[in-house]
């Protein structure tokens, strides 16, 4: 295949297929929010098409997001190394792969392997479309990437839950549950091509050590604690399950021993030591993980509970999540355009307390529903508040937590920060998910609804009181990619990872 165009530099003009490449990674970060949200509505049919047992839902749904998470930083390294055209490929190639083996899973055991490979997948491939724009793009046109980026991929996040719900529902040739990945095999190949073609080629640094040490402690010590809060519920929380959690402690605790020793001794940590002495990062990433926790985890409630408890189609189900995207979406314009340059980081203070409004309004929205005419209208209230909170914290929080960090870190703790949030949400799954199968599986559906809305509000109580120790300013947001003035036009710098969304 004939190299494209040169990729440009400070003297070089624009490479014309540019927009292209904008389009190839809109289209990669969409696939990826599609599936971490699109198998939610497909709960029930796994039960009765493979025998899913409660467990093993919350496996095929938070084991992408684990191992997304345990592997982005990584992905990033090696796209720094090896090239991030060529990881970029590699990632899309695998991730359309792992998509056909799911549609094709013959019981719930092959389609929890296929999906943590999934997540790999896309923890090879999501690293690098940043970087790919950065390195095609330069000064006020990489300000419009941004701003196109971020409203394109809140979409793909708004609409997984409803067109997972049309594809089960349409039961398209039969196939069911198996279209919401096989959805990907069109896009995934077109992407690929188009990519193959028209990404110009940019070698990557062979001088770049990769840290493969610090990656297998992160896998494993997110495996010990996603496990075992899984499983915990089903197998009546045995030791097992409390050993693995104290040891999934005990190897994250190591990881930050081993980056500071990797950097002392000359060598190149997955994470910049200096990050970890910041209090204002590290109490970060705790607000991180206990607002992305809250926020999938109820998401997930959600959709169980309009399907199992009220028996909705998942068509339905799917329409049943557009009050919650649209509050998110009202929560995040106001935040983005009004609250968040004047008032700082007052407006990821006021972003839980809506929630919590919103979680104390469906707690009584449950009280007394007729179970013969119930609709979501009966809870949309509720849930359209708890969404207008989520959205106002979605669209500012990374940018009061980077604040804290250098320019020369912005591309490590960018990584970091979107590996917290992808297991983060793994964790939430696991949680709610246990939570609510508690009650629902001996019929109370409303009872395991309340409890995960305790334990929502509980995680947002800890969240708000994080928020105190949080930079009272934001950084812009191209800052928020490493895109620092110094770099705008010239050096990609270091790897960015995912955009919250």
């Amino acid at each position: 295949m004939r190299d494209p165009s040169p990729v440009p530099g400070p003297t070089t003009a624009p490479y014309r297929w540019r927009w292209l490449i904008l389009v190839v990674m809109l289209v990669a970060e969409i696939m990826d929010l599609l599936d971490a949200s699109i198998v939610n509505v497909a709960g029930p049919d796994l039960e009765r098409s493979l025998g899913a047992s409660s467990a093993g839902l919350q496996w095929v749904i938070g084991g992408y997001a684990l191992t997304l998470g345990a592997g982005l930083v990584l992905g990033g390294r090696l796209g720094d190394r090896f090239g991030r055209r060529r990881m970029f490929l590699i990632g899309l190639a695998a991730f359309t792969l792992s998509s056909l083996l799911c549609a094709i899973a013959p019981n719930i055991a092959s389609l929890i392997a296929f999906r943590l490979l999934q997540g790999t997948a896309g923890a090879l491939l999501l690293p690098q479309g940043l970087g790919l724009l950065r390195e095609n793009f330069s000064g006020p046109e990489l300000t419009r990437v941004f701003a196109i980026f971020g409203p394109v991929l809140g979409l793909g996040g708004i609409i997984g839950p409803v067109l997972g719900g049309f594809l089960i529902e349409g039961d398209f040739f039969g196939l069911g549950w198996r279209s919401v990945f096989l959805v990907n095999l069109p896009i995934g190949l077109a992407a690929l091509i188009i990519a193959a073609r028209f990404v110009p080629r940019r070698a990557g640094d062979r001088t770049v050590r990769v840290d493969t040490v610090g990656a297998a402690l992160v896998a494993a010590s997110c495996a010990l604690l996603v496990l075992p809060l899984n499983q915990g519920q089903e197998d009546g929380w045995p030791l097992w399950t409390w050993l693995c959690m104290a040891a999934s402690v005990a190897g994250f605790a190591l990881f930050a021993v081993q980056q500071r020793r990797t950097a002392a001794g000359g060598g190149e940590p997955l994470v910049t030591p200096n990050l970890l002495r910041k209090p204002a990062f590290t109490v970060g990433l705790g607000g991180i993980a206990l607002f992305f926790g809250g926020l999938i985890g109820t998401q997930l409630v959600l959709t169980l509970y309009l399907q199992i408890g009220r028996h909705f189609t998942a068509g339905d189900a799917g329409l049943g999540n557009l009050p919650l995207a649209v509050g998110t979406a009202i929560g995040g314009a106001v935040s983005g355009a009004f609250l968040a340059d004047r008032i700082g980081r007052t407006v990821v203070q006021i972003g839980p307390l809506v929630q919590l409004l919103g979680a104390v309004l469906l707690w009584f929205e449950l009280d007394g529903l007729d179970a013969a005419s119930f609709s979501v209208l009966d809870i949309a209230p509720g849930v359209a508040v708890a969404g207008v909170g989520a959205g106002m914290v979605i669209a500012a929080l990374f940018s009061f937590i980077l604040a804290a960090v250098d320019d020369d870190e912005i591309g490590s703790a960018s990584g970091v920060l979107s590996a917290v949030q992808a297991v983060g949400g793994s964790i939430g799954v696991a949680i709610f998910g246990s939570v609510f199968f508690a009650r629902a599986g001996t019929g109370d559906f409303d009872g395991g609804f309340r409890r995960a809305l305790i334990v929502q509000a509980c995680l947002l109580a800890a969240f708000f009181a994080v928020t105190f120790l949080l930079p009272r300013k934001g950084r812009p947001e191209q800052e928020q990619h490493g895109v620092v003035p110094e770099a705008a036009d010239g050096d990609p710098g270091t790897s960015p990872q995912r955009l919250s969304v």
